[in-house]
């Protein structure tokens, strides 16, 4: 365990050992350590107080002294590192069901350990002397594959609603099982979870949707109420479809999340996404994929009207789209529908005009020629798009420059 740790994190460790004081890594990286993997994350917590943290580096950075977090600067130069150092600390009550209302420094390891959320996340590792501290038996949960809350599962919900929503996502990345006490513990935390900012929530589920067991997962949230909390509009019908298709669908967190919402009025979908704080590039993504859903029986025409179609859907979107159909084939059993997915795949990746971008011709040549200017260019445009679509042998400049003058001819 200890050849994983980096050596910025083992050096602020060692630095406040030499001082006299306890260092520890703790939380989600220890759990990460103890299964074998390489955490991407790494927090130490200590007995020095963050006034001592402050005097023991040369550069630090006051990150949260209230809740007691120094982020500690180590290395040289252009190498120096930040590694946040946390007093250990217990914490007073909960009141917005998202942060302690206060905190006090000066309690042993296990006090600070107790307040964390889940057992699995609950243990320390001690880099310099190699040492690994488990009061809770997070090591047993973590070989029994099992998701275990602190203490008392109610009281460690309602204190931040959002752990409700990383059970679920651990469940999904980590394929666990949620602790029979601890899963009875959900529902009686939605009230809390609703109070929860939504950027936040947006985090936990797409992490839960690029999961392995994400399937599982999306059941013990649909049980719980869960989803019914931040995806209201899901109808039950809707969501047994959606398992079905997600179960078949490639690794993507923001396509699965198109899945899920695969049937939701495209009224309602707009304000879905918004409501989930999705970026701007996810919701375009998800509209765009979802847009042609209802269509898609026009990739099983012949080759014009396949290629007019991812046209109509456009070359950026398309890959998004046709991985979705290429999950329903699958689910559905349907061959035809799977070899038009392959036949659009290949047309796609053919380098053929499909959009007005690819024509061998532009804006400015039509208007060199024909000395016009204004709305007839676009639409000129688009006619020879029309054109090359129904032949790609057409998108030669030659024939474009001679389509286009008769164009415009016929429209003046």
């Amino acid at each position: 365990m200890q050849a994983k740790v980096p050596e910025p994190v083992r050096g602020a460790c060692r630095v406040l050992h030499d001082a006299g004081f306890e260092a520890w890594v703790v939380g989600g990286a220890v759990r990460d350590l103890v299964l074998g993997k390489t955490p991407s994350d790494w927090d130490v917590a200590s007995d020095a107080l963050p006034e001592q943290v402050l005097k023991l580096f040369d550069r630090t950075i006051a990150t949260g002294l209230q809740h007691g977090t120094v982020t500690a600067l180590v290395g040289r130069g252009h190498d120096r590192t930040p590694v946040e150092i946390t007093t250990f600390r217990g914490e007073g009550a909960y009141s917005d069901s998202r942060r302690p209302d206060c905190v006090h420094f000066g309690v042993p390891l296990n006090e600070d350990l107790k307040r964390r959320d889940f057992v699995m996340n609950a243990m320390a590792f001690d880099p310099i002397a190699k040492q690994v501290h488990d009061p809770f038996d997070g090591v047993g949960d973590l070989e029994n594959r099992v998701i275990r809350a602190v203490g008392v599962a109610e009281k460690r919900f309602a204190e931040d609603g959002l752990r409700v929503m990383r059970a679920v996502r651990f469940v999904s990345t980590l394929d666990f099982a949620l602790e029979e006490d601890t899963e009875a513990a959900l529902s009686t935390a939605l009230e809390a979870l609703s109070k929860v900012a939504m950027e936040r929530v947006r985090v936990e589920l797409l992490k839960l949707l690029g999961g392995p067991a994400v399937v599982r997962a999306l059941r013990v949230a649909e049980k719980n109420r869960i989803l019914a909390t931040i995806l209201p509009q899901l109808s039950h019908e809707a969501f047994e479809d959606a398992l079905a298709r997600i179960s078949v669908a490639p690794c993507d967190e923001v396509l699965r999340l198109a899945t899920l919402l695969w049937g939701v009025p495209a009224s309602s979908l707009d304000d879905i996404l918004r409501h989930l704080k999705m970026s701007n590039d996810e919701r375009k993504r998800i509209m765009s994929a979802l847009r042609h859903i209802a269509e898609i029986d026009a990739l099983c025409g012949s080759d014009v009207e396949v290629r007019s179609f991812l046209s109509a859907v456009g070359r950026k979107a398309a890959p998004d789209l046709l991985a979705l159909v290429s999950q329903e084939a699958a689910r559905t059993n349907n061959a035809s529908l799977a070899s038009a997915v392959a036949k659009a795949d290949v047309i796609l990746g053919s380098g053929v005009a499909l959009e007005l971008g690819d024509l061998a011709i532009s804006g400015g040549k039509i208007m060199e020629l024909a000395g016009v200017r204004g709305p007839v260019v676009g639409e000129t445009l688009r006619d020879l798009l029309v054109q090359v679509l129904e032949d790609p042998s057409r998108n030669r400049p030659e024939f474009l420059e001679s389509a286009a003058s008769e164009f415009i001819s016929i429209r003046q």
